[in-house]
């Protein structure tokens, strides 16, 4: 691809990504105080703050923990469809990899940085389709999806998900991807309040794979 092209890419994708961004932004935050003002019952910024005060560090640190590490795998066009759509975990970033995967690109790399965009582009709008059908057929749906055999499904949907995903990982290295995945698991175990903490757990279970990589590296790199 044309260097200079992609560049001029590039700076039309931020432009265009950090204002979209700046205009959700508003209207996520003034959407309350909106609402508000019309219905006569305005947000207590006092219990908005004491809310805040309470659950907002934890997910400002979970918010740049998810920036620094799928920003690198999404690029430019893909992050900024991904961070405003929103959805990352359950979603987009399955996705992405998933279409990284069957072409076979390598993450830093231009190519994956237009698959990633495409591919996000195309979960956002099939989700739009989606979540239309569904509330255009709630109401007709709702017996069968509020009966009881489906119930175990709906709750494991996530689970089966990055479990098919990870898999594709792990079978590369089995003995690498076990030492973190039952350090997680009886760590969650053992302390549940964590598991609604994961995306600050992945730096801790990164940094431990990371460093058994890196070990594993060096033995081979003195055998041979």
């Amino acid at each position: 691809m044309n260097k200079e092209y992609f560049d001029k890419y590039n700076k039309n994708t931020h432009i265009i990504g950090r204002t979209v961004s700046l205009i959700t932004l508003v209207l996520l935050v003034g959407a309350p105080f909106v609402i508000g003002n019309v219905i006569g019952a305005s947000p207590n910024l006092v219990a908005v703050v004491k809310g805040f005060a309470s659950v907002g560090l934890i997910w400002t640190v979970s918010s740049v923990v998810e920036f620094l590490v799928y920003t690198p795998m999404l690029g430019a066009g893909g992050g900024y469809l991904a961070f405003i759509t929103g959805n990352l975990i359950n979603m987009k970033i399955p996705c992405a990899m998933n279409a990284k995967d069957m072409a076979g690109t390598k993450s830093g790399t231009t190519e994956n940085e237009i698959i990633s965009t495409l591919s996000i582009a195309s979960s956002s709008l099939t989700t739009i389709v989606i979540l239309a059908l569904g509330v255009l057929l709630l109401v007709p749906l709702q017996p069968i999806l509020q009966s009881p055999a489906l119930q175990p499904a709906f709750s494991n949907v996530v689970p089966a998900l990055f479990g098919a995903m990870a898999y594709q990982y792990f079978r590369k290295d089995i003995k690498l991807a076990m030492v973190p995945l039952i350090l997680m698991s009886v760590l969650f175990i053992l302390v549940p309040a964590l598991i609604s903490q994961t995306s600050i757990m992945i730096i801790p279970s990164g940094a431990i794979t990371i460093g058994l990589a890196y070990l594993i590296f060096k033995k081979k790199g003195k055998e041979e």
